[in-house]
């Protein structure tokens, strides 16, 4: 099979390519950085450079392919944040109409139920809508948790602050996602097309408290005694935008933080058949998180 995987190299798509080129398939990487092009053609894939924000050049590379790996990569110079990200969706949508391609695997997120009030996550509830309008395109939605890597933004916090902290509640338990697992799953579906129609495949890989987040993490980097520390919505506004954050992202990362404490964001995703975990949990992060730590 043509395999167009969007997210150029990222946590989850270089793993994902590397899965779908060890299966014998044609893979096309897209990306908007001409840097990238020797690192994908030595995986086995070909590159296409170019903007996701360019409809021609998304429908044109979508041409003959059998499936597609979507999602949104972020721009954090957007102005209107979720209106950047639904507008990728239809853009994604329309190339997929026009090229005639058959199946797509988009990255979602827990949360994407939600059209207002979730962040970022609630643009990619417009992203999953304008798929779901495609007649004839089998859709599947994977929705990961919050991701492992997240956490990395913290670090400044641990090392100069001696504490770690959010605004998702005090001892609130997480649902969360290595993106290694997400690459599974996503390699899974584009593998086997077992899918028909529109479906949703919640992704996680451990489900534990911000304390528990707080000990594992203090114990990996030689802080046993960090705590996780609850900060109001004001609070984690005006500390994201002091730290060099654009207001637009700041805002929607608060309160996507929000809809985490409320369980607004989990309300859906609780309500589905039991999911499996992934294959890396939390402890298992930890000295990578650990080693990215000691080299900031």
């Amino acid at each position: 099979m043509k395999i167009i995987v969007t997210g150029s190299l990222g946590n989850i798509s270089k793993p994902l390519v590397q899965k779908l080129i060890a299966a014998g398939h044609q893979v096309v990487v897209i990306s908007n950085s001409a840097k990238r092009i020797a690192e994908i053609e030595e995986l086995g894939a070909s590159a296409a450079i170019g903007s996701l924000s360019d409809q021609s050049f998304v429908t044109e590379t979508f041409g003959g392919s059998d499936a597609v790996y979507t999602m949104v990569p972020p721009n954090f110079g957007a102005s209107d944040w979720k209106q950047y990200i639904a507008g990728i969706g239809e853009i994604y949508a329309n190339a997929i109409k026009t090229a005639g391609v058959k199946y797509v695997v988009n990255l979602s997120s827990i949360g994407a139920h939600m059209p207002s009030g979730c962040g970022p996550v609630s643009g990619l509830y417009f992203v999953e809508q304008a798929l779901n309008a495609l007649d004839g395109v089998h859709v599947k939605h994977l929705r990961p948790g919050f991701f492992f890597t997240n956490f990395l933004g913290n670090i400044g916090m641990i090392k100069h602050m001696n504490m770690i902290g959010g605004n998702y509640g005090e001892s609130t338990k997480l649902t969360l996602t290595y993106p290694g697992d997400i690459a599974d799953a996503a390699a899974e579906e584009l593998l086997n097309l077992p899918f028909s129609g529109k479906s949703i495949r919640y992704v996680k890989s451990d489900e534990i408290t911000t304390d528990e987040i707080a000990k594992i993490l203090g114990d990996a980097v030689g802080k046993p005694d960090l705590k996780w520390v609850n900060f109001n919505d004001e609070n984690t506004l005006g500390a994201m935008i002091q730290n060099g954050v654009p207001e637009e992202i700041a805002k929607n990362y608060t309160e996507m933080g929000a809809a985490m404490r409320k369980g607004e964001m989990t309300s859906e995703y609780l309500k589905s058949t039991p999911v499996p975990f992934g294959k890396t949990n939390f402890k298992v992060f930890a000295p990578v998180f650990a080693e990215i730590y000691s080299q900031s």
